[in-house]
């Protein structure tokens, strides 16, 4: 089974992507550019991607003592991923780009993820490069953006500490002005960085002739002491090797230095590292710690850096999505030709007669129907958050802002919703193929082994639901909330018309009122400990609303006529059923906890325990 399909029909006929080629920024794009784009991306991720999945997984990175060593495949895989001219997709024709809307880049690199998610698809150099078009100079962005988006260069994010986590606020790595004149480099001002950052992936290798490190450290005040918390944040380009303001590598190395390796449970063909930031390994231009360009202003690294995280959460999200899609495909497949056991009856208790498949079981059809429900829904929403982006950045004004406002709200769900419940489907591949899918023999295993990561990178499941319950649904009078109401009644009202979807019509206006009002009483005594003691709960309704909602507007897409008619709409009709059914009424157990502002967790003595 092949992803194609199911992209071809939401973006043509749900989401209307032809209809972007009208705006400027995209009038010489058209659906045959777009579908030529999609046709590249999908045969490299076959011919380079899918085939060596396994290897990637099996073959680990490893340091030498010089260098850190991937198979040869990867380094073909990447290269084929920077001659199709995908990292700088959606750039400006002067940047050397494409002019994509971030739409169909978005849908292309769901092949990658689907053949060999942990190949990559230079997510971080994107979104490196992405913020620094924003957010740099115009030499910072000659230097380091431009070439990234080139492919010479590829990029990190460098957050985490040992000792911190996700607790940005308790970082520790310092940065200080690298002497008198540090103000005037053309590179922007120069700072001696000196610090160690954990969990940094594609932080070492040799794909690219150099790694652009965007850091986040601390400028100690006049005291010379750290200013406390995400205030005294500031960020910094951190080179692996020196360049000049001509884009060429000085031969010199910047002081940063491989630490260690980590060894995970899966994404295993991506290296993650922890890197020490001015240690002395590589003593440069005579002075400690390693040299680094400050970005923006001082004590603004964070919101700068947002910049690049929400860019990353969609794209986690997409991997969590396409993970499960690529479980789904292959335990369907099996699940078409593994014979096993009788029919249900009278019948099925003569062993004389044959066995059927085991897709004619109705618990293996469930399974599979949760898989399909799961993981197309997720699609969809990840194809709209990112035709939201579209329209942020090419819409009217008054449509740019409300767009804005939606992906404030749905950002944390588009990440968090699929990294629990495609992973889940991935359970269900397993469970599906049995004894064989807990083996090597099988792909499945792996498929879950690499999902497991993405309810925890690009910002845990409990810090998005706390963003979430915490921020993004009270933020500005609770603005974004309101819009996304009020996009859910409008497909209630259209549904309603429609006599085969007006009961979802009806449950979908239900679960509104259910989760709107379970917002109010979670925030009732004002108390944010009472608010998000249980804001995971809220997250998996929230998100079971909105993929609900999802289902229905991708169901308005179909003609009436059709939908008992073609087999893959009754199979999108049948999908939807599913979610309605067995996984929508969930949220009145999720909802029930939050709107008592339930204490059980939260009161739990360590003792106890």
């Amino acid at each position: 089974m092949s992803l194609r399909p199911t992209l071809d029909f939401l973006l043509y006929d749900w989401l209307k992507v032809g209809q972007l080629g009208e705006r400027e920024r995209f009038a010489d794009h058209s659906r045959e550019t777009f579908d030529a784009v999609l046709d590249t991306c999908e045969r490299i991720a076959r011919e380079k991607y899918a085939p060596f999945n396994r290897l990637v997984d099996t073959e680990e990175p490893r340091f030498d003592g010089e260098k850190v060593i991937l198979p040869r495949a990867t380094h073909e895989a990447h290269r084929a991923y920077v001659e199709s001219g995908m990292v700088s997709a959606a750039q400006d024709y002067e940047e050397g780009g494409m002019q994509l809307p971030y739409t169909i880049e978005a849908a292309a690199n769901g092949f990658f993820a689907v053949a060999s998610v942990s190949i990559g698809s230079s997510l971080l150099t994107k979104g490196n490069a992405n913020l620094l078009m924003v957010h740099g100079t115009g030499a910072q962005k000659e230097v380091f953006a431009r070439n990234e988006f080139a492919g010479r260069f590829t990029g990190t994010m460098c957050l985490s500490e040992p000792q911190a986590g996700s607790s940005l606020s308790d970082i520790t790595t310092r940065a200080v002005p690298d002497g008198e004149g540090f103000e005037a480099d053309p590179l922007g001002p120069r700072y001696r960085l000196k610090g160690n950052k954990m969990w940094i992936s594609a932080g070492e290798h040799e794909l690219s002739e150099n790694i652009i490190h965007l850091v986040l450290a601390k400028i100690p005040g006049p005291d010379g002491k750290l200013i406390p918390g995400t205030r005294g944040i500031s960020l910094f380009i951190v080179p692996k090797k020196l360049v000049g303001t001509d884009g060429r590598l000085t031969g010199e190395r910047n002081d940063v230095a491989l630490a260690g390796l980590n060894h995970k449970l899966g994404w295993r063909g991506t290296t993650n590292t922890l890197l020490n930031f001015g240690e002395g390994r590589y003593p440069v231009r005579g002075a400690p710690g390693a040299i680094g360009y400050l970005v923006g202003r001082p004590h603004e690294g964070l919101r700068c850096m947002f910049h690049m995280m929400n860019e990353a959460r969609i794209g986690i999200g997409m991997a969590a999505t396409s993970l499960g899609l690529a479980g789904y495909y292959a335990s369907l497949d099996y699940a078409r030709n593994r014979p096993q056991g009788r029919p249900v009856g009278p019948a099925g208790k003569d062993p004389s007669q044959p066995q059927i498949r085991i897709i004619e079981h109705a618990d293996v059809k469930r399974m599979l129907l949760a898989q399909k429900s799961y993981c197309e829904g997720a699609l969809a929403l990840l194809l709209y958050c990112a035709r939201l982006v579209d329209e942020q950045h090419t819409g009217t004004p008054e449509a740019a802002d409300e767009a804005r406002a939606l992906l404030e709200v749905l950002t944390p769900i588009a990440k968090s919703w699929p990294s629990e419940f495609c992973l889940e489907a991935n359970s269900l591949a397993i469970q599906i193929h049995g004894g064989y899918g807990y083996t090597r023999d099988f792909p499945v295993e792996q498929y879950w082994r690499d999902n497991r990561l993405n309810m925890i990178h690009e910002g845990t499941h409990g810090i998005q639901a706390a963003d979430l319950l915490g921020r993004k649904v009270t933020m500005e009078g609770g603005r974004g909330l309101q819009l996304l109401a009020g996009r859910i009644n409008a497909t209630i009202e259209r549904a309603i018309q429609r006599p085969e979807l007006a009961a979802y019509a009806n449950q979908l206006g239900q679960a509104l009122q259910q989760v709107g009002a379970a917002t109010q009483a979670a925030w009732a005594t004002g108390d944010p400990g009472d608010a998000l003691a249980n804001a995971v709960p809220y997250m998996q309704a929230a998100g079971h609303l909105v993929l609900a909602w999802t289902w229905l507007d991708v169901l308005l897409a179909i003609p009436a006529d059709a939908v008992r008619e073609v087999a893959v709409h009754q199979g999108r009709m049948r999908a939807a059923a599913y979610f309605y059914r067995y996984e929508l009424p969930r949220i009145d157990a999720w909802l029930q906890v939050v709107a008592r502002r339930d204490r059980t967790c939260a009161d739990m003595p360590e003792e106890a325990f």
